[in-house]
C-alpha cells in the first residue's frame, strides 16, 4: 500500500495580498512560509519517507526541498499535480474577480467552471489524481510526499473522499498542511489524515458568500476562490 503525504507550499506575498499567483514564475515562499516549510519538514522527518515529488512552480520546489533535504532526497518534479491554469484570472486580485459572474459558478457549480482561457476544474482533477495513481503505482510499499497547491489538494482528497466536484469547496487546506492518503494496489484508499498543520489554534472564520445582485455597488468580503487564497 502506497502512503501519500500531500503538503501544501508555504505561505507567500501573493496569498496575503489576496492575488492569484497561478503560474506566474517566481512566485517564492516569504519569510513566513519558510519557516512553515521547514517545521513541516521537521514534523515529517520521523517517517521513512522514500521519494518527493513537487509542483515546478517555486514555492512548492522550495517547500519540496525542506522535506527532501531532511532525507538525503532530491526533489522530482511532477507537473501534472501544478497549479491550476486560470487564465485570464491569473495575476488579478480576488477582490475584483469575485464581481465577475464566473465567480458563482466557480464556488458553487465548479464541475461546470472554466477559467477564461483556463483549465476547467474537472479537468484538474482528473489530470492530479491520475498523476497520483500513476505514482503509487510505482511506490506500491512506500511512503512518499507530493507538494502541491491548496485548489489541487482539495480535488484531491474530493475525489478520494467520494466527495462531489461541486462540494470541494468545502475543504480546507492550510499553507503547509500534510493530508495523507493509503492507495492500495486493489482499489482500496484510506484518508488518513486531512488539512494536519500542527497544534489546535482558533479557526478563521470564511466570509458569506458574495450575492452579486443585492451588492453590485458594495465591495464585500471575498469568499475562498477556487485557487489559492491561497496562492
Amino acid at each position: 500500500m502506497a502512503t501519500i503525504i500531500l503538503v501544501r507550499h508555504g505561505e507567500n506575498d501573493w496569498s496575503k495580498k489576496n492575488k492569484l499567483a497561478g503560474w506566474l514564475p517566481g512566485v517564492h515562499l516569504n519569510e513566513a512560509g519558510h519557516r512553515q516549510a521547514e517545521a513541516v519538514a521537521q514534523r515529517l522527518a520521523v517517517l521513512p519517507i522514500k521519494a518527493v515529488y513537487s509542483s515546478p512552480l517555486t514555492r512548492c520546489m522550495e517547500t519540496a526541498s525542506y522535506i527532501a533535504d531532511t532525507h538525503h532526497l532530491s526533489v522530482q518534479q511532477l507537473e501534472e499535480v501544478g497549479e491550476v491554469r486560470y487564465g485570464d484570472w491569473e495575476g488579478k486580485k480576488i477582490k475584483k474577480l469575485a464581481r465577475k459572474p464566473m465567480w458563482h459558478a466557480v464556488q458553487f457549480f465548479p464541475s461546470r467552471a472554466q477559467f477564461p482561457q483556463g483549465e476547467a476544474l474537472r479537468d484538474v482533477q482528473a489530470r492530479a489524481v491520475t498523476a497520483l495513481e500513476e505514482t503509487a503505482a510505482r511506490h506500491e510499499k512506500d511512503v512518499i510526499v507530493v507538494v502541491s497547491h491548496a485548489d489541487v489538494i482539495r480535488l484531491l482528497l474530493a475525489y478520494y473522499l467520494g466527495v462531489h466536484i461541486d462540494l470541494f469547496q468545502r475543504l480546507v487546506i492550510a499553507p503547509a498542511s500534510v493530508s495523507i492518503l493509503a492507495l492500495a494496489p486493489g482499489g482500496l484508499v484510506r484518508v488518513l489524515r486531512l488539512n494536519d498543520d500542527g497544534p489546535l489554534h482558533a479557526p478563521t472564520l470564511p466570509a458569506p458568500p458574495r450575492d452579486t445582485k443585492k451588492n453590485k455597488k458594495k465591495d464585500s468580503p471575498a469568499a475562498v476562490v477556487a485557487g489559492d487564497e491561497e496562492e
